[in-house]
């Protein structure tokens, strides 16, 4: 019986490679997710730290020009961490794309190797049912020729 040969192979190493790339861009966009998530944490440390300056300082009393420096500080701030806030959220639906993408190329490459699976495994039937036709044949043959 010849070799198994499974016709869709071409097809299932691109869909392989198809993966593979969008595995790697999936990767990439959740470490953007992560860094983005770092960089607010350290916006609204920088924000708490600014503003429990500002209080530790009006406390003690400050000039008004100093306060106003303050309070426009921690207004910048409030605008920086807002557009990072939207960067993130950005980044976080990008990602997402990424792993629907990511999802779905999986979904078609594991359909193919399961078709081929059940092929190689009819193959393996049909090779088995084959071997067993070619073992009744001899044990016939020599017990006619026994016989003779």
């Amino acid at each position: 019986m010849k070799k198994f040969k499974f016709a869709l192979d071409t097809v299932l190493s691109y869909k392989e490679q198809v993966l593979g790339v969008l595995q790697g861009e999936h990767a990439e966009a959740v470490a953007r997710v992560r860094a983005q998530e770092e960089l607010l944490e350290k916006l609204w440390r920088e924000y708490r730290d600014c503003n429990e300056d500002y209080r530790d300082r009006a406390l003690e009393g400050m000039p008004v020009t100093e306060a106003l420096m303050y309070q426009s500080a921690l207004r910048a701030a409030e605008q920086e961490i807002q557009r990072e806030t939207k960067r993130l959220e950005e980044l976080e639906a990008e990602a997402e794309k990424r792993r629907e993408a990511m999802v779905e190329a999986k979904k078609e490459t594991s359909s193919i190797e399961k078709l081929k699976e059940k092929k190689l495994e009819a193959y393996h039937k049909e090779e088995a049912k084959s071997e067993e036709l070619f073992i009744e044949e001899f044990v016939s043959s020599t017990r006619a020729h026994a016989a003779s």
